[in-house]
């Protein structure tokens, strides 16, 4: 007896959840129709391309120092300490372009961060919006969690979600 209420109490989750009503939506399609999305992509162009700029004098500067560096090491006549300087200024200015890559990289991740952060809350709001007005229990974003079958009874909430959204 004990058998079959346990069995009964472990089923319940299951036949409840073929009771609910259940929608799809793909929050990447809905953020890529974003108009917004394409200003923020070019703001993040500018600043990357500023970055890349920035980049590119300090690469040049590397480069200036190598090749004094080489005339230096080539030159036989000259003291080792002076080679040994050229040696650390080259190493000097490589962890200063490494450390000016990890910082761009962070700073252009934080801004893409802060730009799509609203566009997100948006589609998750008409999402829920589209769910609500529906009347669903759940609704699976097929962008995030792959769907193997969705049955006739699935709603598709990207009409709804789209017309929330003011997008065709």
């Amino acid at each position: 007896m004990k058998r079959i209420i346990m069995i009964a109490v472990a089923l319940m989750p299951l036949m409840l959840m073929a009771q609910a009503r259940i929608g799809i939506v793909n929050s990447q399609q809905l953020f890529d129709l974003m108009p917004e999305k394409a200003v923020a992509e070019a703001q993040l162009k500018v600043l990357s391309d500023r970055y890349h700029a920035e980049y590119q004098l300090l690469q040049a500067e590397f480069d200036k120092k190598y090749a004094d560096y080489q005339t230096v090491a080539a030159d036989a006549s000259m003291p080792e300490t002076i080679k040994e300087r050229r040696v650390q200024e080259l190493q000097e200015s490589d962890k200063k372009m490494r450390e000016f890559q990890r910082r761009a990289a962070d700073d252009i991740a934080s801004r893409r961060d802060a730009l799509t952060k609203p566009l997100t809350e948006k589609i998750q709001t008409a999402i829920r919006q589209a769910g609500e007005q529906g009347g669903l229990d759940v609704v699976f974003d097929t962008s995030v969690t792959p769907v193997a079958y969705t049955g006739p009874a699935t709603i598709d909430l990207m009409p709804a979600v789209k017309a929330l959204l003011g997008l065709k």
